[in-house]
């Protein structure tokens, strides 16, 4: 399968299967939260796909590649499944907080304006993914690629942007969808980020050259002056 077609095979099926979650906890399709925020990642997707098959085919293909590989460690599968889970369970439960329950009644301006959160946060993620060509959807060394350590851009700032760009991003969702309740799960996916951080860094760490020096040079692992 080529590269394109592989990108729109994946982007059609993902947010499909995203569009049940939302569609089906709402429990109508007159959501315009939910055709708000599908609208947006399938456009910023295929966009960002196609600038990365012209400039980084390489790293699009290791973003495509299962959330579960040969490679990865097994303390990172324990850790990403249930990261998985618990990403589908939110954002069914956004869905069916505003539009279902109503228990969340959010102004039309606030999930405007988190259309606008999301689009940074997605901004933030491809500047990351543009200065880290080895920035894989797991943990694992990329030999193959002759992988190396990247200190450049928001890695300069923070050792894990991609995460910190993923806090913004379910932020957004949750205003995006409408629901105020959906912030309370905020902190629980940042706990399981935290973990995966420290399997990444014990993999890093051992795995890939200069690691160490990058780690003392720059602090922070995901959020300046916090941790």
């Amino acid at each position: 399968m080529s590269l394109f077609l592989n990108l729109v095979v994946q982007t059609i099926a993902w947010f499909g299967f995203m569009g049940v979650i939302i569609f089906g906890a709402a429990g109508t399709l007159h959501y315009a939260g939910g055709w708000l925020y599908l609208g947006e990642m399938v456009a910023f997707s295929m966009i960002f796909g196609a600038y990365a098959m012209r400039v980084d085919p390489g790293l699009l293909r290791e973003r495509l590649k299962p959330p579960l590989q040969k490679e990865q460690p097994l303390a990172d599968k324990l850790v990403l499944i249930p990261f998985l889970l618990l990403v589908f369970g939110a954002i069914g439960f956004m869905a069916a907080d505003a539009a279902r329950w109503r228990w969340s009644m959010m102004p039309p301006a606030v999930q405007w304006s988190g259309c606008g959160l999301l689009l940074a946060a997605l901004l933030f993620m491809c500047w990351t993914l543009r200065t880290n060509s080895f920035a894989a959807p797991v943990v694992k060394i990329q030999k193959e690629r002759g992988q190396t350590v990247v200190t450049t851009g928001p890695y300069a700032i923070v050792r894990h942007p991609m995460y910190l760009g993923a806090i913004l991003y379910f932020a957004s969702t949750s205003l995006v969808l409408g629901s105020w309740w959906g912030l309370a799960t905020i902190p629980i996916l940042a706990l399981l980020l935290g973990i995966r951080i420290v399997i990444e860094e014990a993999t890093l760490r051992s795995g890939l050259e200069g690691y160490h020096d990058y780690a003392r040079r720059v602090r922070w692992r995901m959020l300046p002056y916090v941790w």
